[in-house]
Parts: structure tokens; sequence; C-alpha cells
């Protein structure tokens, strides 16, 4: 360990609000470069089941922030997102994308169960595009909050089409979202190719990249409010 000579920066801790790894992960992945470290709900040693029935899927980052952050007695960042699908129309609710096939349903039963709603539509009836909230709350009261949509893709023809196994980490849709720019489907393209696309992930990295330096500063709300 090299010695401390008061040239590093302190880090601060932001509690990563959700049980899924995968998102875990990505929520880490916004933060990287910035003063704060992640720490997920076991390593924190907490737990909370935050309503989601808000309309929004910002709203929704917001209330999961919100609980998380009381929970934890530390800040939180939360997110929620979906799958538009516009062909779909009513048959489809981006906020359901993960639990629309049953509370039970695995990713593979989440993935027939969207192809055969699609089976009737061919060519651009097919395109699909994500939207991701997200929020910061610290003691139950949210201090920022974002929606971003991000590229269009097209769901593949078949689950022959798809890209990588399934996970069960929470995104199914990714293999089966291809891109025609790079012929491959989402979850096996890179970060470069993702931000070149304009992806959702990218948009709400730059957002909390903005976000995060003022509000250590005590700038969101003219108090510091991460410990």
């Amino acid at each position: 360990m090299p010695p401390d000579d008061g040239s590093q920066v302190s880090t601060r801790q932001i509690l990563l609000a959700t049980g899924n790894a995968d998102k875990q992960r990505m929520l880490a992945w916004l933060l990287e470069g910035l003063p704060v470290v992640g720490v997920t709900p076991a390593e924190a040693g907490v737990s909370a089941d935050p309503d989601e029935s808000a309309y929004t899927h910002e709203a929704i980052a917001r209330a999961k922030a919100e609980e998380w952050s009381q929970a934890a007695g530390m800040p939180a960042i939360a997110s929620d997102g979906g799958l538009l699908v516009p062909a779909l129309g009513a048959n489809w609710e981006s906020r359901y994308t993960h639990r629309f096939a049953g509370p039970a349903a695995d990713d593979d039963e989440r993935q027939r169960r969207l192809m055969e709603l699609l089976r009737p539509f061919e060519g651009d009836d097919r395109n699909a595009a994500f939207v991701e909230g997200l929020a910061i709350a610290d003691g139950g009261r949210a201090l920022a909050s974002w929606e971003v949509r991000g590229a269009t893709g097209r769901i593949v023809d078949t689950l022959a089409d798809r890209g990588g196994a399934t996970s069960g980490d929470g995104f199914w849709v990714f293999p089966l979202w291809h891109f025609t720019e790079y012929g491959r489907t989402y979850d096996r393209l890179n970060e470069v190719e993702r931000a070149s696309l304009g992806d959702h992930w990218d948009a709400l990295r730059a957002l909390v990249r903005e976000f995060v330096p003022g509000w250590l500063d005590g700038g969101a709300d003219g108090t510091n409010r991460l410990q």
C-alpha cells in the first residue's frame, strides 16, 4: 500500500441501491473516477422494499433511492429502466419490462413471451429503445434525478438469432436487441460502440459526472450531504 502523503483524494460512500448484481456493476460504473465508493446492500447490511408503482421510470428511481437512503443511513443511487416497443401499443408497458411475463418468470420465459408478442411484426415494427431513470437521494430525499432514452435497435426475428446466453441478471432483453450498425446484439457491444449509438447508460454517466462534484462541494442543496 503506498504511503499516505496527502495527495490521494478521499472517497465517500454511496449505496448502490439494488440487490441485482449486474445493476450494481452499472451503477458503480456511473461513479467511476469520482471521489465516491459504491457499497452494496449486502456490504451495508441493509434491505428495502420500495414502492415501484409510480408512472415514470424517473419517479420509480426516485422512490427507490429515497427508500434505500433512509434504510441505509447514507446517500443512495438507484435506477429503473424498461424497453419501449412502440408497435405493441397498449399491449406493452415499459415499466413492467422485467415482470410482464409474471412474477415467477425467468429470463428464458421473458424472452419467449416477448417474441410471441412480436410474432406478427417485422422490419421497423420490431424497433425498440431503452429508457432509464436514475436518482440520487440522501436521508429519504431525492437530490437529483434524470430520465433518458437511448438508442433504437431492433428485436431479433427468432430466439435462434439472439446474442449471449441469458444470465438471470435482470437484463434479459439485451441478447434480443440487435444493432445493424455493428451486426450484433446489445450484450455483445463494447463500451465505445454503445456510446457511439447514444447509449442510455453513457448519457446517464455524463449527467452523474456533472452533478456529483458540485454535490460533494455542497452546491446541490447548499450543504455537503455525503458522509
